[in-house]
Formats: structure tokens, sequence, C-alpha cells
């Protein structure tokens, strides 16, 4: 559901006041965090979806990094992990859904847990996903950023433009090759190379979009942001297909979400738009650290094949959240 309807509904909520919560669904964060003992605080998170690719081996990959995701973006480790499946067992064989699970299990190991359990369901559509849960003792919020914080991104976007072409059945081999390697690549190293940085923000790119999650920071910390387009990276073929008309809906929603809040260049085109604005399944990491580390981060990342960029600096609060030239 886009981030638009999302709020319609959280407005009905009214959790209750628990002194232990330290992280809660109002603060539009990436995963819950509760306090336990000994200065410890429990992270955890749920995510699944419908396949984003035609092999269930790679869908049950990218479903369990997709989830993982949101425990590393928190600066926490993952502890273990739960199934959540839809199948529909009577259309499709079996061996599918073994397949799906195959994917999500090597995952898993691949992040040092294990899946000790889950839930699943006759479905019919297949969906798959886990819940995560982490351990930390210091967390870090998606409201922390500062003015003159640098932007890094630690994955190139495109990878909702590419989902919608394999459905559509005009993805090329390679095309899909390349966005399925950077959908099923953990966001482990990046997270763990971040902690030794003085990291002030941090939140995982994903189906809201570089803009939408750049929005739930900035707001949360009260400041805005200068984007830098040319500094944002695509998948290969991302431009090709997007000029061809390929566009998912979702990335047309994120980008009505965020056009109050952004002022966009005049040499930006409206595909240049869309294409910022576009829904990501297993992005990467949206890190805010001191201008004068960013360099050192981004050269760390990189040499660990972490393919990051710095895209932009965070700037005082302004009418203004997102400024993009």
């Amino acid at each position: 559901m886009g981030p638009g309807d999302l709020e319609i509904v959280l407005q009905y909520l009214n959790p209750l006041s628990d002194p232990n919560v330290v992280v809660g669904f109002e603060q539009a964060d990436d995963a819950a965090v509760y306090r336990i003992q000994d200065g410890n605080v429990i992270v955890q998170s749920v995510d699944f979806f419908t396949p984003i690719v035609d092999d269930p081996y790679h869908f049950g990959q990218i479903a369990a990094a997709n989830a993982l995701s949101d425990i590393y973006a928190m600066g926490a480790k993952p502890l273990f992990a739960l199934n959540i499946v839809g199948f529909p067992k009577d259309e499709l064989p079996l061996e599918m859904l073994g397949k799906i699970l195959q994917g999500g299990e090597d995952k898993a190991k691949e992040a040092g847990i294990a899946i000790i359990g889950g839930h699943s369901i006759d479905d019919k559509e297949p969906k798959y996903g886990m819940v995560v849960t982490g351990i930390a003792k210091n967390i870090i919020k998606n409201s922390g950023a500062k003015p003159n914080d640098a932007i890094i991104l630690t994955k190139p976007l495109g990878t909702g433009i590419i989902a919608t072409a394999i459905k559509k059945g005009v993805a090329e081999l390679k095309t899909i090759q390349n966005a399925v390697n950077t959908m099923t690549m953990l966001n482990k190293t990046a997270a763990e190379i971040m902690r030794d940085f003085e990291v002030h923000a941090c939140s995982d790119v994903t189906g809201f979009g570089l803009l939408g999650h750049l929005k739930e920071m900035l707001e949360a910390s009260n400041v805005s942001a200068e984007l830098v387009f040319q500094k944002i990276t695509f998948l290969p073929d991302v431009r090709k297909l997007a000029e061809k008309g390929i566009m998912p809906g979702g990335s047309r929603r994120n980008l009505s979400h965020v056009a109050p809040i952004t002022h966009f260049s005049e040499k930006l085109s409206e595909l240049d738009c869309l294409m910022i604005a576009d829904a990501q399944t297993s992005g990467g990491l949206l890190i805010c650290v001191p201008a004068e580390q960013s360099a050192r981060l981004v050269a760390k990342l990189q040499q660990a094949s972490v393919p990051a960029q710095e895209i932009g600096r965070i700037a005082k609060e302004r009418e203004k959240r997102i400024f993009i030239q």
C-alpha cells in the first residue's frame, strides 16, 4: 500500500502506551524497537510480497533480503526469522514453494541466522516474506539527520521499473540478472561498515522509493535535503525501459506523495522525476553522516563491493523538504 493510503488507515489506531516501546509505528521508522534487560533492545520487522521475478528460488532470496534490510537499517544484528507463506497449493506444484523457501533459507544462512518457524495459508497468489527479530544496544533511527550531513545511498535505483518490465515480458535476460543481483544483495556488509562511523540517521529504500523514505527521514529530523540527480545511479537499461513507458503504479503514487514537499530543477524531465521516485524492492541503505566522514565511508563501502555513492546533503529546514538539482 502506498504511503498516502497508510496515513489514512493508521489514523484509526490508538496504541497502548508502554514505556519499553522505543520505536513504534508512530515514528514511521524501519522496525519496531522494544527495550529488554541489560540495556539491550529487540528490533523486529515483517515484510512479504508477491513474486517480482519468475524464478522461485530468486524470489525467495529477494524476499528474505528485503525482510532482513529493516533490521540492518536500524543498526541491529539479526537473531532469527519466521516464514510467512501464501501459496495456491492446488494450482501450482509444491516443488515451486520448496524452491521459494530454499531461496529464503540460503539468504538467511548468509545473514548468519536460522529460520525457526512460520505460518502458511492456501492463497490464490503466491506470497512470501519473513518476520525478522534482531538485537542491539544502540539503534540508528531515521530521525537524527543534521544540517551538512552527507547523504549516501548504497544501491542503484530502478528495481521497480525492471520488475514491471519482467511482468510485461519485455525485460532482457541481462537486465533481469542485474536486478536480481542487487535485490539479493544483503545490506549486511553496508550495515557493519557504517557502525564504525558517526551515523546520524539511516533508513532502507524500499516500496516508498528514495524520495518517500527520504521524506520520512527529513520530517522526523526537522531538516531538508539537497540532492544532485547526476549523482544518483540507476541499474543498466532502466532509462531505456522508462522511455518505453514501463513504469510501476507505485512509482507514480510515490511521486504524487512527495510532490508537495519537493522542488525539482527545471532541467529534470517528468521521466527523471519518476525514476527517482521508483518503488524499490530490497533497495540500499540511505545513510546520513557528517560531511567530513563521507568520502572515507563511501571508499570503505566500495572497497567491500557495496556500490555506494554520496547523492546529496542535509540542509536546514525550509518550506520544501527536498530540493533536487
